[in-house]
């Protein structure tokens, strides 16, 4: 399968570099910004294409690797072209197959083909995308047959890959935004009190980096249960009030985020010490 990208920014870059480094046929790039696309073509040592239906006829599948509002509007540019027994995907993690409306008239295949990864970086992102899970949506039981290709040839790459259906798209892009951007705002959190105790801005990332990642590697390694440590999982009380006592009025909201996840953490914490009273702890978040 011949697989094109329309799109040629950070996503663009990673996957088609990821995949012709495992021998992955890319036919190449197009782009609004040819000066983009000529780079990922150069990066990856594919064919640039300065013309929309040239990628589209030279391409057995083409890849929408551009920002979400836009993937509507490349979809209605593409569907002037011959679509039949293509296979027209996006890389949208909130949206699902059905942006490509009239596909079936087209005589296209829909998908939504997502990697639960970080894509930061254009250039370096492809290097660890070995270690990502691929989720796929599909437009209808016709287009079946092309997403067990795609899923196999994920798997072939080493990625675990997990069907998922239209309805659920929106869910599992809430779970990936909890896991990923909002730990980043949390993290932050933590480096603002740190502030507060005179660290300046540099010093407290780093004073808190290893402990961040040495808890990312423990969860990875043996599961959520097991990895969790500190006052709540100690039914600490104590603790817990001085650390509310101690956040000052401006820290409000920061308040609220630390009273409600260690709620969340008095329900893992029962799991690992199912003997334990978390009764005088629970009432002293409520």
């Amino acid at each position: 399968m011949r697989i094109g990208f329309i799109g040629a920014g950070k996503v663009g870059f990673s996957l088609g570099k990821y995949m012709t480094e495992r021998n992955i046929c890319v036919s190449g790039y197009y782009s609004r910004s040819a000066s983009s696309a000529r780079e990922a073509s150069e990066f990856t040592n594919t064919k640039f294409f300065d013309d929309l239906g040239e990628i589209v006829s030279e391409s057995d599948a083409l890849f929408l690797t551009v920002p979400d509002r836009t993937i509507k509007d490349v979809w209605d540019s593409l569907k002037q072209f011959s679509l039949k027994d293509k296979s027209v995907c996006h890389c949208s993690g909130a949206m699902s197959s059905l942006v490509f409306t009239g596909i079936e008239e087209a005589g296209a295949f829909g998908y939504s083909i997502h990697p639960l990864f970080a894509v930061c970086d254009k250039l370096h992102s492809y290097q660890n995308l070995s270690k990502a899970y691929f989720t796929i949506e599909y437009s209808d039981e016709k287009a079946k047959e092309n997403a067990l290709y795609f899923k196999s040839m994920f798997e072939s790459m080493g990625n675990q890959v997990r069907f998922i259906t239209k309805e659920q798209k929106v869910l599992y892009h809430c779970a990936a935004v909890l896991s990923s951007n909002l730990v980043t705002g949390l993290f932050s959190c933590a480096s603002d009190i740190l502030k507060d105790c005179g660290f300046d801005e540099r010093a407290s990332e780093e004073a808190l980096m290893p402990l961040f990642l040495n808890n990312c590697e423990n969860i990875g390694r043996i599961g959520v249960v097991n990895s969790l440590t500190g006052p709540v999982e100690r039914a600490d009380t104590g603790t817990v009030k001085e650390h509310l006592q101690a956040l000052p009025g401006s820290r409000e909201n920061v308040k609220t985020v630390y009273k409600e996840l260690s709620k969340k953490l008095i329900e893992i914490s029962g799991k690992k010490n199912p003997g334990r009273d978390y009764s005088e702890l629970r009432e002293a978040l409520r």
